[in-house]
């Protein structure tokens, strides 16, 4: 196992983006070591903003995307034969 010494600053930005996560600073370790800081807080920024606009309903169901996108497809599918 090797040891993993971090500045005052990035331990305390580790805290955070681990509160930020629900999650504790020595599980996010790993994903920061690999993925950086940056990339590890912009993802777990996108993932809160996505679960608060699910939980403010601010979502389009399953069934309409699924609609929207075979009637895309069909559009263009027709355009295409007739060409």
């Amino acid at each position: 196992m090797t040891n993993i010494s971090l500045s005052a600053a990035d331990t305390a930005r580790l805290e955070r983006l681990a509160a930020e996560a629900g999650s504790t600073p020595q599980k996010i370790l790993k994903h920061v070591l690999r993925d950086g800081f940056e990339y590890s807080e912009r993802v777990v920024r996108s993932v809160n903003a996505g679960l608060a606009d699910i939980a403010a309903g601010r979502v389009i169901p399953h069934d309409q995307v699924m609609d929207k996108i075979s009637a895309t497809i069909e559009k263009h599918a027709r355009k295409k034969k007739a060409a």
